[in-house]
Formats: C-alpha cells, sequence, structure tokens
C-alpha cells in the first residue's frame, strides 16, 4: 500500500517493497473472514448441469430464475442496470430489457441483438450507455464482422440509446474511442443538471490513425497525446446527447511504478510446467508468461502453412516458425499491453466506481486500486494509491455508504480460471478492504468466498453492492461460479460470510464458462446476471446475522436508477423497522442488558399503537429515555443512532 507522496518510480518501488511485509501479516486476519457456515458447506461437491445444477443456499432464498432469450442463449450475460421496474442485461451480442415488476416472474420487453463485447450497460433518465470494445463491433449492429483493418463501420466507444420507449431504442450517437470501452462509468455531477459524464476504461489494442484520427500507440514520453495511461471523459449534454464527446482524457496514472505479483498457485505451476513439456505455445503478456489457447494457436499455424504454400497439418519446422514469432504476433494483437517495454504501472483501469456524495472514486486499476477526487468531474484527481503483492488484477471497487472505507476485488485469472480450488491461498483473487482518513487509505483485512470450487469452476472476486442494512457494511457480491456471497465488513478486518447461494459446475468433465458475473441490491431483492443461465434473482432471509427488521428496514431505500459503477448514498426514512433494525443489533452486539432491550420493544411497540399527540410525545420521551442510555451502552455510536431515527419517527407523525 502506498499514499500519494510514495509513488514516483524509485520510492514507490521501494515503499511497496516495506509494506508487503505489513500485507503478509495481515494476510492471516483472512482466516476470520472464512464463513460461519455449516460444516461440511453443502457448496462443495454439487451436482453439475447447465439449467439443472445442484443448488445450496444460506441465508437467502431464490425468487426466480430466468433463461437468455433467442440470440443470447449460448452468448456471454455481462452487467446490470436497473430503471424503475426494469433490469438491463448486458451480453456479448446485445442487450435484453426485463420487467421485474414481480420479481418471481420476470417478463422480457425488449431483446436488441447488437453484437459487441462486452455490452456492459448503463442508465441515466432516458438514456442508456452501451460498451464496445473488440474488434468485430459494427455500428449497424450487424454480426458479419469488421474484416478491414481500418473500417467506419467498426464501434469500439460508447453506445448511446433513448430508451423513452423502452421497447423501441433509438441509437442518438455513438463515441468512438482509440481503445474502446471495456467498461464505462456514468458521473452525475450534483452541481449540474445539464450534463452527465462518462469516464470509459478501454483495454483493447489503440485503433490506427487512419481509423480514428488522433490515436497514437506510442508510449507517452515518445508521444504526449499518447492512448495510453489515460481514461476518456465524455460529456454528454441531457437535452442533446447526439452532441456527446470526450472532453478530456486524464492520465491518471503518471509516476506509478511498476508492482510484482505473485506467481502461480501450486495448482497453476504444475499445470504450466505439463503445458511447456507437451509443447504447449506460451507468450508474455504484460509482463506475465500466458499459455496460448487452442483457438488463437490454431489460426496462427494455419496463416504459417499457407504462406508457404502447404496443405494439411501444420509441421514440425511450422510449429519452430510459429514458436520464434509468436511474441510479436501477440504484441501486434494486444498492442504495448503485450510489448516488451520498460515496467511500469497501469496504463488503464478495468472499472472506476464513483461515489458523488462523496466526492470519491475507486479505480481498479490493473497493478493499483487508486482513489480519486471527482468534485470536477471533468478532471478526475489521483489522491491516493494502493499496491499489493497478493493481488493479480485490481478489477472493481465498493465503497461503504459514508465513504470511509473502500473495498477493491482481485480478478485473478482474468475471470475464466479456476482460483477457489482447495490449494489456492485465501488472499489471492480475493476482496482487500481499506479505510479511507484524510483522503488516505489504510489497509485492514481481506474477504474471500470459502467454498471450495473444482478445477472447472471459474471462479475469482467479480461485482456487487451494498445492501442497505442499517447502521452496518453489508455487501451482496457475484463470485463467478463460485456463486453469490453475502458478507459483512463492518469490521474491516474481520469480514464474515453471512448468506451465499451457489450451483455446482456447468459441466463436471471439463471447463465450461459460467456463474454470477454481477449482483447487485436493487429495491428489496438481489439481482445477478448468470453468464450461462440468465438472469437470477435473491431474496434475504432472516438469521442469526440479518433480522427480518433489518431486511425490513433495507427494503425501505427506494432508488429509481442503479448502475454497476455507480454508486448511490442510501438515506433510510422514519420507519419501526429502522428503529427496531438498531434495537436487533445492540442486542446482537451484546451491547446493552437484556431487560432494557425488552424496554426499548416494548416502548417501540406501544408508540407505534398510539395515534396522533400521543404517539409524538410517546416517541420524544424514548428518544430522552435512549440519550439517558447511551453511558449504559458499549456502543454509543449505535444508540445515538438510534435515538435519532426515534426522534425522526416523531418527527414523521406529526
Amino acid at each position: 500500500m502506498m499514499g500519494s507522496e510514495h509513488l514516483v518510480p524509485r520510492s514507490a518501488t521501494r515503499h511497496t517493497a516495506a509494506r508487503v511485509l505489513a500485507f503478509s501479516l495481515v494476510a492471516g486476519l483472512i482466516t476470520a473472514a472464512v464463513a460461519q457456515a455449516q460444516r461440511p458447506d453443502p457448496r462443495v461437491g454439487l451436482k453439475a448441469g447447465l439449467m439443472n445444477a445442484e443448488e445450496a443456499a444460506w441465508n437467502m432464498r431464490v425468487v426466480s430464475k430466468t433463461p437468455p432469450s433467442g440470440k443470447f442463449l449460448g452468448s456471454t450475460n455481462s452487467d446490470l442496470a436497473f430503471k424503475g421496474n426494469y433490469v438491463i442485461q448486458g451480453n456479448y451480442n446485445g442487450y435484453q430489457i426485463w420487467d421485474i415488476s414481480n420479481p418471481a416472474a420476470p417478463s422480457l420487453r425488449l431483446s436488441n441483438y447488437c453484437p459487441a463485447s462486452q455490452s456492459d450497460v448503463s442508465v441515466y433518465k432516458n438514456l442508456l450507455f452501451v460498451s464496445a470494445e473488440g474488434n468485430t463491433g459494427r455500428i449497424d449492429c450487424g454480426d458479419q464482422g469488421v474484416k478491414e483493418t481500418v473500417s467506419d463501420a467498426r464501434i469500439k466507444g460508447v453506445r448511446i440509446f433513448d430508451i423513452t420507449d423502452i421497447e423501441h431504442p433509438r441509437n442518438v450517437a455513438n463515441v468512438q474511442t482509440c481503445r474502446g470501452s471495456h467498461t464505462h462509468t456514468v458521473v452525475v455531477d450534483p452541481k449540474d443538471k445539464d450534463n452527465v459524464y462518462i469516464y470509459v476504461s478501454g483495454s483493447s489494442a489503440v485503433r490506427p490513425d487512419a481509423e480514428l484520427h488522433g490515436c497514437s500507440d506510442a508510449s507517452p514520453d515518445k508521444d504526449p497525446g499518447s492512448a495510453h495511461f489515460r481514461i476518456e471523459a465524455i460529456k454528454v449534454p441531457l437535452a442533446h446527447p447526439e452532441q456527446a464527446a470526450i472532453v478530456t482524457s486524464p492520465r491518471i496514472f503518471d509516476n506509478l511504478a511498476a508492482v510484482k505479483s505473485h506467481g502461480g498457485a501450486p495448482d497453476d505451476v504444475k499445470a504450466m510446467a505439463e503445458a511447456r513439456a507437451r509443447g504447449a505455445f506460451f507468450a508474455n503478456l504484460g509482463g506475465q508468461d500466458i499459455m496460448l489457447p487452442d483457438q488463437f494457436v490454431k489460426p496462427m499455424l494455419d496463416s504459417i502453412v499457407m504462406a508457404r504454400g502447404g496443405t494439411g497439418a501444420a509441421t514440425h519446422a511450422d510449429s519452430m516458425a510459429l514458436r520464434g514469432s509468436v511474441q510479436a504476433m501477440v504484441e501486434k494483437r494486444f498492442g504495448a499491453a503485450g510489448a516488451a517495454r520498460v515496467p511500469t504501472g497501469p496504463d488503464q483501469c478495468h472499472d472506476i466506481t464513483v461515489f458523488p456524495a462523496a466526492g470519491y472514486a475507486g479505480g481498479a486499476c490493473g497493478g493499483y486500486g487508486l482513489l480519486l477526487d471527482i468534485r470536477d468531474p471533468a478532471h478526475p484527481v489521483r489522491i491516493d494509491a494502493a499496491a499489493d503483492t497478493n493481488f493479480s488484477y485490481w478489477h472493481s471497487a465498493t465503497f461503504n455508504n459514508d465513504g470511509t472505507k473502500i473495498l477493491f476485488s482481485d480478478e485473478w485469472g482474468g475471470g475464466g480460471a479456476p482460483k477457489c480450488r482447495a490449494t489456492d491461498p485465501m488472499e489471492w483473487g480475493a476482496d482487500a478492504i481499506f479505510t479511507i482518513e484524510n483522503g488516505k487509505m489504510h489497509f485492514k483485512g481481506y474477504y474471500k468466498m470459502p467454498a471450495a470450487q473444482t478445477a472447472n469452476e471459474n471462479c475469482v472476486a467479480h461485482n456487487g453492492s451494498l445492501i442497505p442494512i442499517p447502521g452496518r457494511d453489508v455487501m451482496v457480491q457475484a463470485w463467478y461460479q463460485g456463486g453469490v456471497s453475502v458478507f459483512d465488513w463492518t469490521d474491516p478486518a474481520h469480514a464474515k460470510e453471512i448468506a451465499y447461494h451457489d450451483r455446482g459446475p456447468v459441466d463436471s468433465t471439463h471447463f465450461t464458462m459460467g456463474g454470477s458475473w454481477s449482483v447487485y441490491w436493487y429495491n428489496g431483492v438481489m439481482v445477478s446476471s448468470e453468464i450461462a443461465r440468465g438472469l437470477d434473482i435473491f431474496e434475504l432471509t432472516p438469521s442469526q446475522f440479518i433480522s427480518q427488521n433489518e431486511i425490513d428496514a433495507a427494503k425501505t431505500v427506494h432508488l429509481d436508477y442503479l448502475n454497476a459503477q455507480g454508486q448511490p448514498k442510501f438515506v433510510w426514512p422514519a420507519t419501526f423497522s429502522l428503529s427496531r433494525a438498531y434495537v436487533d443489533q445492540l442486542e446482537r452486539a451484546n451491547s446493552m442488558k437484556g431487560g432494557e432491550i425488552a424496554g426499548l420493544r416494548k416502548s417501540l411497540d406501544a408508540a407505534e399503537t398510539a395515534t396522533g399527540g400521543k404517539r409524538v410525545s410517546a416517541l420524544n420521551k424514548l428518544a430522552k429515555d435512549i440519550d439517558a442510555d447511551v453511558k449504559e451502552s458499549s456502543d454509543a455510536a449505535k444508540v445515538h443512532m438510534l435515538a435519532h431515527s426515534v426522534r425522526d419517527l416523531a418527527a414523521a407523525t406529526r
């Protein structure tokens, strides 16, 4: 972990190394994060299947499971956005819009076939934003691809649709970027009602200048206008979205030193050695040796055979020729990310989560987690950065509701590998939790979904969100084929699992992609985008960890919309369930004596049955009594929350 004052290359490396010990010492805290669930864990050994896999759930229930529609079946489901009663589900073939007015029976309102990986989606008012990054995506939404090296038919950037008529979206703009849009973030400036901004995180190779003028693949020291080491900020005028355009390209990565990550896990090291022994092809990508998949190698071998005028299978000489040229071919395809260059910090982010109410953004940026000041949304400023050798790929970020903590996930293996095996270290492919004090991040602990998964299940930390349990930091998170995990990180050094849902692998005989890409709490339910199986909706059930009052209080928080990388500030209306939730928490933590807890509940019951002035008087008296009990409690802050909630109830009654 590093403060911003340690970000020049030499001192950054020194301070990173010095703090590695601190991370390794705290890694022991991961053992405290292991689930409080049943033993043996019911998730271990679940039977495989695509739509009929065995399932296990604890402290949550399945509300509905909805398979993909038409051309979306068999294509990867990606991220989610929410507007009113609608869920917009991205997919590599476009997006689907589901009506979840009845969560037990979602209905399909639209399936818009418009291929372009990975079609991450966001909404704001009547506008829908969709990411496009692959070389084959077309502006006209065709599926014939783009064969030409330079083409004005290609879309790499952000599509903008007007969804005023939800069943008939209109493509009103396409903002092209040099490296496409792997993900994007909608930023709403509380001071600007006329515009929204979009931060674009692009990770593909740089487009040729002939296709998009101004795109430079040179390093910034050779060309200050380089497309590397920057993000794009798009300004979208709400009244005229067709005028959306890039207004700045903030270089939030300046002077970040390269960070050494961990090597392979025991199973990975063994597999790599076996692959080399049988003649697999490898290339160095981003400083790491990567085994190239057959679907990548075969076309390259075929091209070598064709170049020499041959037919049939590749010969030993062809294989040797490929081994001599494969690194250059990878560099050509993936650009500077695959090139052999002086090691540096990241040159792009994967996700940027904005929390406008706190003026912060969390940038999960490959080798670093960044804390950004976004009070001027067109000009985000990095104010701190953290590195961790236990992390492989900083992927996404989540703040707690008061902006005093931030959690980063680590997508070790890129989401397509099994990283939750029994032999995998618990601090690898996990979440790292920090407190934020005076604009600086301080590492506290890790959390990883604790049930061992098989070698045929892609599993690692991915996308999730806070659940509005008052007075606590509770999060639901996707772990691909590790399922969905709900955990409490109120104590950032001792996060613990309190609910889960998991399926068996898609296939028990070989690796097949699947699992929860993302899961978010939205207006009382948890909605998951299942890569292979469609749309899942869950509901919490009361347990020793979450009471019915806490669940009821969470359900009083209503959102008009929600985006994966846009975090709202939760505000709870005055309700008796809110006050009772605080009482339940005081009892669970043994923060007040049993007689006092019973008295609080009795007083709340009596006040609820009263009406008008009698209710107001009863509540005001109760609030004064609670104030007097502060000194008797071991959790004064929670008692103050309770007193405040009771006074709000009195005010709401008048």
